[in-house]
């Protein structure tokens, strides 16, 4: 059996849309082969949001604490052809550094937004520093809660060239569905034809995921 892939949701700054994003990654992997998401982060919104619904989650959603490294990760977690990192709004505790070090690929949420994107501008010299352990760490940023037909702003797009590394051409749009699935403990993908826009966009992400 091929070890599983890891993918890290990461992003220092809090408000990114993190969870949101993992958990319904997670769930649209777990469509096409067994997913974990595992929630790195102490407050355990994933957890939490797993546990919220009648129905189950559409992937398993665990939790994992203390001291431990990719492969430790990927023995605890073998059955799984892939593992989703939800990861802790900090680069200052050990799981976020742990994460970078583990994961195959690292998927940085940023909102559409200058200051946003510049609060978090501290995140590539961690992925450079991570790469030293883990040399084939890929690393892509995603834009999240992009309200519809917004044009990116001069000072944006400038933003993002200014943080050196690969934007997705696949967006996350502002939507409604989101936060619904979230309080109902689903993922976009269990909410029927009210989540097939949002599930389409996630979906789309998923295939442009760089190859591990």
């Amino acid at each position: 059996m091929a070890a599983p892939r890891v993918l890290a949701v990461i992003n220092q700054k809090g408000g990114a849309g993190k969870t949101t994003l993992a958990m319904n990654l997670a769930a649209g992997l777990a469509r096409a082969a067994p997913t974990v998401l595992v929630d790195l982060d102490p407050q355990a919104s994933a957890l939490q949001w797993a546990g919220a619904g009648t129905q189950p989650f559409a992937a398993t959603v665990k939790q994992l604490s203390g001291r431990w490294d990719a492969s430790a990760l990927r023995r605890a977690f073998k059955a799984y052809a892939h593992i989703v990192l939800d990861c802790p709004p900090s680069l200052d505790g050990a799981a976020s550094m742990q994460a970078l070090r583990a994961c195959d690929v690292a998927l940085v949420p940023v909102l559409p937004s200058p200051v946003d994107l510049w609060a978090s501008l501290r995140l590539p010299q961690e992925v450079e520093a991570a790469r030293q352990v883990n040399p084939g760490l890929r690393a892509c940023l995603v834009l999240n809660q992009i309200e519809q037909r917004s044009a990116l702003s001069a000072a944006m797009q400038h933003a993002l060239a200014e943080f050196g590394m690969p934007l997705l051409r696949s967006v996350v749009r502002r939507r409604a569905v989101y936060r619904a699935a979230a309080l109902d403990g689903v993922s976009v993908f269990q909410m029927g034809a009210r989540g097939q826009a949002a599930a389409e966009e996630i979906q789309a992400i998923i295939e442009e995921l760089p190859a591990s």
